[in-house]
C-alpha cells in the first residue's frame, strides 16, 4: 500500500508529498495489451453470435408445417 509521506530532495530544496491512496486486495493490473484483447475478443464473439442467429433465422421455412397440417401429421407419427 503506497500511503504516507514522501520526501524529494534535490540539492538544498526538500519537498514532502502526503499521499493517501486505496488499493482494493484482490485487484489484478491490467496493462493496454490485455485490455486490447478482452474488448476485441468480445467484438469478435458478438460479430459471430450475430451470424449465427442470422444463419439460424434466415433458414427456408418451406418444410415445417404449420397450423392443422401440424396436427395432421402428429396424428399420423402417434397412430390415431
Amino acid at each position: 500500500d503506497p500511503r504516507g509521506l514522501y520526501t524529494c530532495e534535490t540539492g538544498s530544496k526538500r519537498a514532502k508529498l502526503q499521499v493517501h491512496y486505496r488499493m482494493c486486495q484482490n485487484c489484478i493490473e491490467v496493462d493496454a495489451a490485455t485490455v486490447s484483447g478482452i474488448v476485441i475478443a468480445d467484438v469478435v464473439a458478438t460479430a459471430l453470435l450475430a451470424v449465427a442467429v442470422f444463419c439460424i433465422t434466415s433458414h427456408d421455412r418451406g418444410h415445417m408445417s404449420r397450423g392443422e397440417g401440424a396436427t395432421g401429421h402428429l396424428q399420423e407419427l402417434l397412430g390415431l
